[in-house]
């Protein structure tokens, strides 16, 4: 009997035996059109783990679930497996570093992306709190890479996959190369991932780290006994203030919007073209990179809600529409966007970490079709594209 596991293709704690057993020659099949939230609740899949979580592996002598206990089982199965180290405090170390991606990282990209994602209520302490414990075990880990090549020994051992896999989605949905090139030596773990995920791995646009260090509220400067201070600062300008004037006034548009009631296409439709300034503004078509994740509609709609709360930063500057898009899962989401100036804007892509999840289309006016996609897009039309409309969303 082969070895069959249980679980999506992109699932990362799948990856961990997948990589395992590609390393030590054992033949490991991933079952076909698995379904998460359907296949996993059959009683079937109950008998091999009550809990109905994944991955299971399937063997010939019955199921095993965790992931980290699939991944040493397929490893023992090669005899002398330098996988797991040549000698017993290798073994120790594998195991100790098997742990700490299992209790220090795991749990806090966790922490930080689920609520982003809408899995969880957003709780902005416990965010920080997640991001701190990161950076901690990170930076832990940082310090021994930067005198080993690998975590254990002088090759790939299953400490290196079992950490990398669980690095995973931090590095394909959250952590932005501003952030992770404070870590070195920790972005040389990613070659250990999957061929076909590699790709996904690497931030889609990365971005460049800033180069000026954040600046600390000036302090007042005291001279002498009398305290003479220094006069603070000024606060240097947004570059999309000091762009030429436009002869669109965002914000007469937005009222226009919002007070708009009743022949929505007649008045504030046409209202928006005759405002619009081509030189002053840009529109942005986006589409979320994995629908295929929307498979529960109010998870989808609190993923987007939390994208318009973390664009409040380019309130002044912005207006958008966002889509859900279907009257049965996967639900698609899709956006439109009015920026100032004729680029996303740079502030807006290095803080919102949701910008690196969409496909962003700059919409050619000209472009008849395009133009009416945009009205449409505005004016909530439906059906949109052929499809019914779960929820509109709206940024102003």
């Amino acid at each position: 009997m082969a070895l069959v596991l249980h679980a999506g293709s992109g699932n990362k704690n799948a990856f961990k035996a997948l990589i395992a057993a590609e390393y030590s020659s054992v033949q490991v099949e991933l079952v076909k059109n698995f379904e998460m939230g359907v296949s996993n609740k059959t009683p079937e899949f109950l008998k091999m783990n009550p809990l109905g979580k994944v991955p299971v592996l399937e063997t010939p002598d019955g199921p095993i679930f965790e992931s980290n206990a699939i991944a040493r089982y397929v490893t023992r199965l090669k005899a002398d497996n330098p996988l797991y180290g040549s000698s017993l405090i290798e073994y120790a170390r594998i195991e100790q570093w098997m742990d700490f991606a299992s209790s220090e990282i795991d749990p806090n990209i966790g922490r930080w992306l689920y609520p982003r994602l809408g899995f969880v209520p957003h709780i902005p302490l416990s965010e920080e709190l997640a991001i701190s414990g990161l950076k901690r075990a990170l930076g832990a880990l940082n310090t021994h890479l930067a005198a080993n090549t690998y975590l254990v020994g002088h090759s790939v051992t299953l400490a290196d996959i079992v950490m990398t896999c669980n690095l995973y989605y931090g590095i394909v949905r959250i952590l932005t190369k501003s952030f992770t090139s404070e870590f070195p030596h920790v972005e040389r773990l990613t070659p250990f991932l999957p061929s076909h995920h590699k790709k996904a791995a690497e931030p889609a646009k990365p971005k460049e780290a800033k180069k000026e260090p954040k600046k600390e509220p000036a302090k007042p400067k005291v001279e002498g006994r009398r305290g003479r201070r220094e006069a603070p600062k000024p606060k240097p300008k947004n570059p999309l203030d000091l762009l030429p004037p436009s002869k669109m006034i965002l914000d007469e548009w937005k009222r226009l919007y919002s007070n708009t009631k009743t022949n929505f296409r007649e008045v504030a439709i046409k209202g928006f073209w005759d405002m619009y300034d081509p030189e002053g503004y840009s529109l942005w078509f986006c589409d979320y990179k994995y629908n295929d994740e929307n498979t529960v509609s109010f998870v989808t709609l609190n993923k987007v809600g939390g994208f318009l709360q973390r664009m409040d930063l380019a309130r002044k500057y912005a207006f958008g529409k966002m889509l859900v898009i279907g009257s049965e899962p996967p639900f698609k989401v899709k956006g439109l966007w009015l920026f100032r100036g004729q680029d996303i804007p740079k502030f807006v892509l290095d803080e919102v970490y949701d910008m690196e999840l969409y496909d962003w289309r700059k919409v050619d006016i000209n472009d008849e079709e395009q133009k009416e996609r945009v009205s449409q897009m505005i004016e909530d039309h439906e059906p949109f594209e052929g499809e019914a409309l779960l929820d509109a969303k709206c940024f102003k």
